[in-house]
């Protein structure tokens, strides 16, 4: 059984890579708050119940890759823009006196990516290539709409809604000038790894933002930077949608 403390946590899998552990445990011990923030990795998200049965004093969680689409089917609200998206990563959790839970679910990556993308941007940059079809590029895509810029997804594979790493041709890189990658690729440890695309075609009119933040610099990053373009990692966006879902852990109501 859990002790008695307030807990919170992240689901997903792996976590090896994760800051938020230590992130919102050096938040609670600097505000002298008695609570403890856990990693659950979870290869099924059906096992999403048994966390909250078993920590009857958890009041949140975070959502990572690969859940942040499947856990919707495990939640019993989900907020308006998490819903259109189709992704959540974050859930509040609240409690009756019977003891029964209510799990609803947010997006506060929308804000955390759309906040620190948006100081770096310049007039070339009202096309984006959104590297990846997942969770993470859900919401990208949604701070993407929010900041006015027209975002293009890319994936591995063809489909509708989207075009392919092959389709990346000199006139497409020429005309979306901000890169988003939202793929695990080059996420510790397999840091060696970078998305497929024509990194000779990247130049200092370049924006480029990895999500990933773990290593600091990614392989992404760093073959842009060769080419002169400006890059940026993910963990202001961390920090960001941290502070987002501690606002509605501390506020919400369901």
């Amino acid at each position: 059984m859990a002790d008695s403390r307030i807990t919170y946590g992240l689901v997903g899998y792996p976590l090896g890579h994760s800051f938020s552990r230590i992130y919102f445990n050096k938040k609670f011990n600097d505000l002298g708050i008695d609570a403890e923030y856990l990693n659950f990795e979870l290869k099924d998200i059906s096992r999403l119940p048994c966390i909250t049965g078993d920590y009857t004093n958890i009041r949140g969680l975070n959502v990572t890759i690969p859940h942040k689409e499947t856990v919707i089917t495990y939640l019993d609200e989900v907020d308006p823009t998490a819903a259109e998206i189709k992704a959540v990563n974050v859930i509040a959790i609240r409690r009756d006196s019977s003891g029964h839970s209510t799990l609803k679910g947010y997006n506060t990556d929308i804000i955390g990516f759309r906040d620190s993308l948006a100081p770096l941007l310049k007039p070339q940059h009202s096309h984006a290539l959104v590297l990846g079809t997942g969770g993470a590029s859900k919401a990208v895509v949604k701070g993407l709409e929010l900041l006015g810029i027209i975002p293009t997804t890319v994936s591995r594979n063809p489909g509708s809604g989207h075009i392919t790493y092959s389709d990346l041709t000199k006139e497409v890189m020429e005309s979306h000038l901000l890169i988003v990658n939202t793929t695990p690729l080059g996420m510790h440890p397999h840091t060696e790894t970078a998305p497929p695309i024509p990194y000779q075609m990247i130049g200092p009119n370049n924006l480029c933002y990895d999500v990933v933040y773990n290593p600091e610099e990614t392989l992404f990053m760093s073959l842009c930077a060769d080419r002169g373009a400006m890059t940026k990692n993910g963990l202001e966006m961390l920090h960001r949608q941290a502070e987002a879902a501690w606002e509605i852990w501390n506020k919400d109501t369901i």
